[in-house]
């Protein structure tokens, strides 16, 4: 029992962008990259997280950045077990201080990778494993009244993963889920730029692109944004300019995939909660819920009114951390659990 108390409960949020970690009392204590940077060599890892994240694309052969997550799946069970246990580490956790995890999950996550993260985490060192959905942790962090019979639509855009959901008296009512993401967006800025000028850029400038011209619908004040990358012909640096119709058209596929998804969805959602939904409106959740102008385009095709909820990164975890930090009365909302 008195190790009971002395650990604390962890709620981490296993992006394929960002991790993020909550300790239960203190609040969000990690927020990182998900890499992961090995020596293919001897297998050690080098570096986690922000370091890592600044060897991608800058390693030499033997030094691996790599992202252990892909579309919101597990593509590598060894790396994520070995991720799972330096969060733990860094989040104070010994063999003498084994705490429950809550790992926040996509809802299209399969039994195999179920089972997967929940064994990665007790190898890593947890006493207990739990997993809850995206959707459903976003929908408590974001303060959303999910017990009531009323719907409330939540859209988790992701690295990997889009996810809508419409939840209503503690549970999901409707689901979509496509593994289109913010990665899929910087891909199509990478591919557009390449074919377009003949420049080879990495996907940490196109990240950049997307944050400082990208946008889902016409902005006022559109301002052009000057790049820099490998000409494909000469293999010297070159610069073009990009302007912010060119980057809209670029991401117009992975955008528009994602608005069809929030349609599909609610077309899915019982008559009586679409009715709720006009006057609760959408929340937005997850970095790529931070396009530019996402909202309006999502507002104009559905006819919803559709909010950026204040900590659209930190959403998730912190729903996370809210189902730790009242884990009995709370643990109804895991996924597995009996209701």
């Amino acid at each position: 029992m008195r190790s009971r108390t002395l650990a604390r409960d962890l709620a981490i949020d296993l992006g394929t962008a960002n991790t993020l970690v909550y300790t239960r009392g203190q609040g969000i204590v990690l927020n990182e990259p998900t890499v992961i940077a090995l020596n293919t060599q001897t297998q050690d890892v080098l570096a986690m997280g922000h370091e890592a994240w600044q060897m991608i694309g800058r390693t030499p052969g033997y030094i691996q950045a790599v992202r252990p997550l892909r579309k919101g799946a597990i593509t590598d069970f060894d790396i994520t077990q070995r991720m799972i246990r330096l969060l733990l580490k860094r989040s104070g956790v010994n063999r003498f201080n084994r705490p429950r995890v809550l790992i926040c999950v996509p809802s299209a996550i399969t039994e195999v990778e179920r089972r997967a993260v929940e064994e990665a985490a007790r190898r890593a060192g947890a006493a207990g494993a739990y997993l809850i959905e995206q959707p459903m942790a976003a929908a408590i962090g974001a303060g959303l009244p999910i017990h009531e019979p009323l719907g409330n639509m939540v859209v988790d855009i992701g690295g990997g993963t889009t996810e809508t959901a419409v939840i209503s008296l503690g549970g999901v009512v409707a689901l979509q889920a496509i593994r289109v993401g913010s990665f899929d967006i910087d891909a199509s800025i990478q591919t557009y730029v390449r074919r377009e000028y003949g420049i080879a850029i990495g996907e940490r400038t196109a990240e950049e692109i997307k944050v400082a011209i990208g946008s889902a619908f016409p902005t006022e004040a559109e301002v052009k944004a000057e790049v820099r990358g490998r000409d494909l012909m000469s293999g010297l640096p070159k610069n073009v300019i990009l302007s912010p119709e060119e980057v809209r058209f670029a991401i117009e596929e992975q955008v528009g995939a994602i608005v069809d998804s929030v349609v599909q969805c609610l077309g899915q959602a019982p008559p009586e909660l679409a009715q709720d939904l006009i006057v609760q409106g959408i929340h937005l959740v997850g970095g790529g819920g931070m396009l530019s102008g996402l909202d309006r385009r999502l507002s104009e095709e559905t006819a919803i009114p559709v909010h950026l909820v204040d900590a659209p990164l930190e959403c998730v975890v912190l729903g996370a951390g809210k189902c730790i930090e009242a884990f009995e009365s709370l643990k109804l909302m895991f996924m597995g659990a009996e209701r």
